[in-house]
């Protein structure tokens, strides 16, 4: 998810921990918390393009992480002076269940998180929330607001409730990925298209439209639904074309793949290899001329000097 809703969850989370003996002060320090995981992007500037792709969201985003992150925040705390009404226990818990939400929350969208890190690289991508939703977030402002303003309320039940309706709703878009799931699928049978594997993803804030991707050995099938239009699905094929990567660096296309979860397609324009990425990247497509992309980003591969392959990335607008 954005930043901003991670500050939010983590304000709520350290309300609901620590509110009763830090006030305001202790959403001020969730807000604060809540945004460690996503400092990974500071270190950018230091990896080329393709070390990026298993950076981000990478080892600050995995459950050892959260615990080693959880102690050693609570020892930082234990040393400032007017947190010292807070127990180590109640510390821990809070800096642990602020880190864990922040990476729990990340795998309900489509980029995923590296959970398992340095044990296993696996991708956990629930794919069933857009990263910026207000049908999430706003509950959250709402139940904070009222906890640091009313004076007459016990302070732990507006953000306590703001929490529930956030993570009902949390819910609800895994429910309504199933059905989405369903309508695709029976799309795709009515259009006699046959496929090993879908992909859906919500593209905008609701939950109400998602692309979707259907593929099979050589082909993938993209379209796109809306739950209040219910529309047919018009179904664009774009052929895959493996066979572009084979004499490409094994490595860079070993982490391409990973990197789409297998969901891409690839095309060549002049010496350059594109890689579109579905799993992580679904605008629309984009038509200039006879050209057709499956969706505006796209990875670059270019063999430069000495055989060596230069990975770029760039964008395709609307015209």
């Amino acid at each position: 998810m954005d930043s901003i809703t991670q500050a939010l969850l983590g304000a709520a989370v350290g309300e609901a921990i620590l509110g009763k003996k830090l006030k305001n002060k202790a959403m001020v320090v969730g807000a604060i918390v809540g945004t460690i995981p996503d400092l990974d992007v500071l270190l950018s500037p230091f990896y080329n393009d393709l070390e990026k792709i298993s950076i981000h969201r990478g080892l600050s985003h995995s459950l050892l992480f959260c615990l080693i992150g959880s102690v050693l925040l609570m020892l930082l705390f234990k040393k400032i002076k007017w947190t010292q009404v807070v127990t180590k226990w109640e510390w821990w818990l809070f800096s642990f269940l602020t880190l864990l939400t922040h990476v729990m929350l990340d795998a309900f969208t489509t980029y995923g998180t590296q959970l398992f890190l340095p044990f296993s690289d696996l991708r956990v991508s629930f794919d069933s929330i857009n990263v910026v939703d207000p049908f999430y977030s706003v509950p959250l402002i709402i139940g904070l607001i009222m906890s640091a303003t009313l004076k007459k309320l016990d302070r732990n039940i507006p953000n306590s409730l703001g929490l529930i309706i956030s993570s009902l709703y949390l819910v609800f878009t895994l429910g309504h990925k199933q059905h989405i799931e369903s309508v695709f699928s029976l799309q795709l049978q009515k259009s006699e298209i046959s496929h090993y594997d879908l992909l859906t993803v919500p593209v905008q804030f609701g939950n109400m439209v998602w692309y979707g991707a259907a593929k099979d050995a050589e082909n993938l099938y993209l379209g796109k639904y809306s739950g209040l239009e219910k529309n047919e699905i018009d179904f664009q094929v774009f052929p895959i074309n493996d066979h572009l990567l084979d004499n490409l660096d094994v490595e860079l296309v070993d982490r391409m793949k990973w990197f789409a979860n297998g969901f891409y397609t690839v095309a060549k324009d002049q010496d350059k290899v594109r890689i579109y990425n579905m799993q992580c990247d679904m605008q629309g497509v984009r038509q200039y001329g006879d050209y057709k992309a499956p969706t505006a980003f796209y990875f670059e591969i270019e063999q430069g000097a000495d055989n060596e392959y230069l990975l770029t990335s760039g964008m395709h607008n609307k015209e």
